[in-house]
């Protein structure tokens, strides 16, 4: 999955889409997904990387990024595939 090119990411985890004019606002490890989204890793890798930073099990990792994913797309924060 990749993150529109036009979507604005800060830090801090505020997200803007110039798109719609939506603004969102994420968590630590909101903003940690979207950086390695916007760099093009892979899913996969993503989520071994949640698992060593914030010490998650698989399944939970899995999960939590997988939800956060599907709100990205439900947001029209990815671009189609």
């Amino acid at each position: 999955m990749k993150i529109r090119k036009n979507i604005a990411v800060s830090e801090n985890g505020f997200i803007f889409n110039p798109l719609t004019g939506d603004s969102f606002s994420v968590n630590q490890s909101g903003a940690f997904v979207l950086r390695k989204l916007k760099e093009g890793e892979s899913e996969e890798k993503i989520m071994k990387m949640l698992q060593e930073e914030y010490d998650l099990d698989g399944y939970t990792a899995e999960k939590d990024l997988n939800d956060f994913l599907s709100l990205l797309k439900s947001y029209q924060l990815t671009e189609n595939d």
